[in-house]
């Protein structure tokens, strides 16, 4: 009997993806309509994502078999939602953001800060935090984690040394290792479930205090969550941020370009920047006790300690040495994209593109796809030397030009191709349900919502999220949940961006468990951590994280996406009533 559960386990995936189409088939079957065909396709990738018997990439290509036969969409339409300015908008901040990290620019800032912030705990904690935050706001999350945890135990291993230790100025091994190669890292970057990397082998471990096992802990713990923290700051800084965009765009064709990179700014980085703080108190507070004013400062008899834990970034950071050419026209560049984002068409005054690219109302034609791509084409022409006629180690006698700050082939090793087809798998399904009359189904069995207090729809809904991106992909369930609540926010005469826009931040507040997110994962493999200690550290602050998007929705997001009235761009068949008086109030 054990041996037949045994091999029922081993073949759970292949017995998933034959049975589950087979049980759900009464649904067409019975109700043989396109909002019934919709939602079985709907039901099944949503089920097929969970379950992640199928790679996530994979099932999101079913809507290009599934809606042209069951009559939803022609196959053009379909496939044509693969690629949207969302998309190409991804990939484009994913190649600067790739160029950062292969010329180490990433690692340069890292150790700066640190140099700058210091060793004292509490202050080491927050340089980390800060750090890290600062970067996935930029680069993946993942490869932010895979970079500053070595670093992070590097820094712990002369905090806790023996004297002998510091004497010798040993350094811990993880501290040299350079990027993950793709054979080892995370490979389902911010998109779902993650398998752990292999940290390096290290030195044998000498014994630590109760207090040095906490401290560690703390560290490790402060290290992804800052990742996933600081990526909710920028449109490009996760998934989750580019599938609202693209998923308003699709349900919403008339809105004005409503959320840009300005304006998501504007809303998401005060939030990140107060969740970062509280998560820095509430780390403190659970692992380091209440007694800051010794988490501020060490005692004297550890002085030495701090200095050797310092000499370890000082030493590091020398070894970069000084900014090469290639680093310095990154970081032009970087500064450039980041500028021409802000000041594309932030909506307060009028930007470049509504000046130089206006259609025939006066919007920028020009998006901030445009830009991002604008840029990558630039760093794959641009030398990463200063241009000069070098001789060819490999075929003497011959002289060779430096190579771009990009190339293809770095690209293509780096490049998280699985995202764009998930992407593009959520605006497909997106099309399909509002086509098929789904979304209007929807709305219509939703419209008694509008009795409950538009805050307390916002604050549940966020608590639904972010307990159901515990467990499955966060760029899963924004596909799955953005499209309902957009139905919902029409049915009920609510600015749709007011329930969508917590929720997007809510995918992204996956902290209690190490399957929940790759940065998760990563810091799980270093060891020192049980699941019970990210479980009790994340459980709080996820209730923190809902209680501080719950605040930003109701206060500072109000003026920057007017969600005091009922927009002309959300107006359908069921909500004419909520266009008779524009000014209806919302939250």
């Amino acid at each position: 009997m054990a041996t037949c559960w045994q091999g029922l386990w081993a073949y759970r995936s292949y017995l998933i993806v034959l049975l589950l189409p087979i049980l759900l088939l009464p649904l067409p079957i019975l109700v043989p309509s396109k909002e019934a065909y919709c939602a079985y396709s709907i039901i099944l990738m949503a089920l097929f994502w969970c379950t992640e018997a199928l790679p996530l990439a994979v099932t999101a290509l079913f809507p290009i078999i599934l809606f042209p036969m069951m009559g939803i969409l022609d196959a053009s339409e379909v496939c044509i939602e693969y690629l949207k300015d969302t998309n190409v908008l991804f990939i484009g901040g994913l190649f600067v953001a790739i160029a950062v990290e292969h010329w180490n620019l990433h690692k340069r800032i890292a150790l700066r800060v640190l140099l700058l912030i210091g060793v004292r705990p509490a202050l080491l904690l927050l340089g980390f935090m800060l750090v890290t935050a600062f970067l996935s706001m930029w680069i993946s999350n993942t490869a932010t984690t895979a970079m500053m945890v070595p670093i992070a135990h590097a820094v712990l291993e002369q905090l806790h040394g023996t004297p002998k230790d510091i004497e010798e100025g040993s350094d811990n091994p993880t501290f040299e290792l350079q990027e993950p190669n793709s054979k080892k890292e995370v490979t389902k970057l911010d998109n779902g479930k993650a398998t752990p990397v292999t940290a390096a082998p290290s030195k044998p471990k000498i014994q630590k205090t109760q207090e040095q096992i906490r401290f560690t802990q703390c560290m490790s713990l402060c290290v992804c969550y800052s990742a996933s923290i600081g990526g909710i700051a920028t449109l490009t800084g996760t998934t989750p941020n580019l599938v609202l965009q693209g998923q308003v765009s699709s349900i919403f064709p008339q809105n004005p370009n409503v959320v840009n990179f300005a304006s998501w700014f504007g809303f998401a980085f005060p939030t990140m920047v107060i969740l970062l703080i509280l998560s820095w108190l509430w780390l403190q507070i659970l692992f380091l006790g209440f007694n800051f004013r010794k988490n501020f400062g060490f005692g004297e008899q550890e002085n030495e300690r701090k200095d050797a834990a310092f000499q370890v970034i000082h030493r590091q950071h020398k070894l970069l040495g000084p900014m090469s050419f290639a680093e310095k026209a990154v970081t032009i560049l970087f500064v450039v994209l980041v500028l021409l984002w802000f000041t594309r068409e932030p909506g307060f005054f009028e930007g470049w593109g509504n000046l130089a690219f206006p259609n025939d109302k006066g919007e920028s034609m020009a998006s901030d796809g445009t830009v991002a791509i604008f840029i990558s084409i630039i760093m794959f022409i641009l030398p990463s030397k200063i241009p000069g006629l070098t001789q060819n180690p490999e075929k003497p006698g011959r002289l060779k030009a430096p190579p771009a700050l990009l190339n293809w082939k770095t690209v293509s090793e780096k490049m998280p191709w699985n995202i764009v087809f998930l992407l593009g798998g959520g605006f497909a399904l997106a099309k399909g349900s509002e086509k098929s009359g789904l979304s209007a189904w929807l709305g219509d069995k939703l419209a008694p919502l509008q009795s409950v207090p538009p805050p307390a729809t916002a604050f549940l809904l966020c608590l639904l999220v972010a307990t159901f991106t515990e467990c499955a992909s966060n760029v899963a369930t924004t596909t799955l949940f953005l499209p309902i609540l957009a139905s919902m926010a029409q049915a009920i005469c609510l600015h749709p961006l007011y329930v969508m826009l917590p929720c997007t931040l809510a995918a992204s507040l996956a902290f209690m468990l190490p399957v929940a997110t790759p940065p998760n994962a990563i810091v799980f493999s270093f060891g020192g951590l049980k699941v019970s200690d990210m479980a009790r550290a994340g459980f709080l602050l996820n209730i923190i994280g809902v209680l501080v998007i719950t605040l930003a929705i109701n206060s500072w997001a109000i003026p920057i996406f007017d969600l005091h009235t009922f927009p002309f761009w959300a107006h359908s068949n069921t909500t004419t009533q909520c266009l008779l008086n524009t000014t209806t109030p919302g939250p």
